[in-house]
């Protein structure tokens, strides 16, 4: 069994096909099961945000992997394979595992070193947990990306460069219209990005916030939480009219402003300077709409632009240095963990000895006194220990080496311990980084 990774992420695919390739809850769900459905995957977990969709597996064969989960994309999705194939990436094994501690970090993400991935990706985990798609290989490497990620932001500065798309935004909404102190500000959603553009609204200070959300219970929590109003999504046209600062990111499948709803809005506005930061995928705001009068739209795409400007050197590699650490100490704790069956055989069996032996003991003397036996026992059990020393600290070392299967097959054969052959996985090709 081997770990594959295979998706593509805004540093290998354009925005559209980021939009087209985004799932939502029931959609990853829906992935998820179809892939664990295949012959050549045992586990599976889907990750789709703004940034990335991503498929982590356990698999069976390497190459058989790959081609399932290509095709399940493209039956998920409808996008062409022969599209898919440009951008696609795969990650095996020791690479897998490395780049899934790198996303949890943050240093694959549009913002370098954000923290929504944390959440992003502990909601995978829950999702995949749930269903049961997550087996034991995937759900310990995300319990230790989470744990990585965790560190990242704990022990290191990279907190002082993880601007996050939200706060890039606003940023750049007031460039073109002031500080938000001044300005009326629409948040359209209520889910985990909006309420982080909520936050970061009410924390700078606004003349008026106000949420619009389909579900009206979760807008007024939100709103109640940041000291903001809430409205329907019924009342959205008459709320944009007064918004000067729109942030959206609904997690709708289709348009939430439209090219006409925002002119009306225009028209009502008199002209007055408006700006739509759009940060959902697929997008909330017609892209059209920046054609307008008065209005820009900012989106994914020039905020990443603007956000991959930055020198941010020393803070990622202080990160990218956890990342190493990380990454090495996992291998060779998984790689202990393979032989650790046959360890714990060879010390069973070699219990089981000891144990029928002192039994014999016991018969052949049974008038020696307790202590005596003791001591006897204590012999008996230290020339095991020191026996068995050797044999499993080295296949513990073999197995960090890549050796651990012939050795512990060895030893298995040797002490007829659990006879059979482990399950082996096709070899994946020298390189990586792209479709094969």
């Amino acid at each position: 069994m081997s770990l594959v990774i295979l998706g593509l992420s805004h540093h290998t695919a354009p925005l559209p096909l980021l939009e087209a390739m985004s799932l939502d809850a029931s959609a990853r769900s829906a992935l998820a099961a179809g892939l664990t459905g295949r012959e050549n995957l045992a586990e599976a977990i889907v990750v789709s945000t703004c940034n990335r969709t991503e498929v982590y597996a356990e698999s069976l064969t390497f190459h058989g992997a790959v081609t399932d989960i290509t095709d399940a994309l493209v039956e998920a999705t409808g996008v062409s394979r022969e599209e898919l194939r440009e951008h696609l990436y795969v990650h095996y094994e020791d690479r897998a595992i490395a780049h899934a501690f790198t996303v949890a970090c943050g240093l694959d993400s549009m913002a370098v070193g954000e923290a929504q991935i944390l959440g992003q990706m502990r909601t995978a985990l829950r999702e995949a947990q749930k269903t049961g798609h997550a087996g034991p290989a995937l759900n310990t490497l995300f319990q230790q990306a989470l744990r990585v990620g965790k560190r990242a932001h704990t022990e290191t500065e990279i907190d002082a460069v993880s601007v996050s798309l939200v706060e890039a935004g606003v940023a750049r909404a007031e460039r073109e219209l002031g500080p938000t102190s001044g300005l009326q500000v629409l948040v359209v959603g209520a889910g985990g990005m909006s309420s982080l553009a909520a936050t970061t609204v009410a924390r700078r200070g606004s003349a008026e916030l106000t949420i619009v959300n389909r579900t009206l219970p979760k807008a007024a929590r939100l709103a109640e939480r940041v000291g903001g109003a809430a409205r329907p999504l019924h009342d959205l046209p008459s709320a944009l009219a007064s918004a000067d600062l729109v942030i959206s990111c609904t997690g709708s499948t289709g348009l939430v402003v439209d090219l006409a709803t925002a002119g009306d809005a225009q028209v009502s506005r008199g002209g007055r300077r408006q700006v739509y930061v759009d940060l959902a995928l697929p997008h909330d705001v017609a892209p059209e709409v920046d054609s307008l009068s008065g209005v820009s739209v900012v989106g994914l795409s020039a905020l990443g632009q603007e956000l991959s400007a930055g020198d941010t050197s020393a803070q990622v590699q202080q990160v990218a240095d956890l990342v190493i650490g990380e990454v090495a100490a996992y291998l060779t704790s998984r790689a202990a963990e393979t032989v650790a069956p046959t360890v714990a055989a060879l010390r069973s069996h070699a219990a089981d000895v000891v144990a029928a032996e002192l039994d014999r003991l016991d018969q052949r003397l049974p008038s020696l006194d307790e202590d005596s036996r003791a001591e006897v026992q204590l012999a008996v059990h230290r020339i095991v220990e020191k026996l068995l020393h050797t044999p499993t600290v080295r296949v513990k070392e073999l197995a960090v080496g890549g050796q651990g299967d012939d050795y512990a097959q060895a030893l298995r054969e040797l002490f007829d311990l659990r006879p059979g052959e482990a399950a082996t996985a096709s070899v994946p090709p020298p390189s990586s980084g792209g479709m094969p």
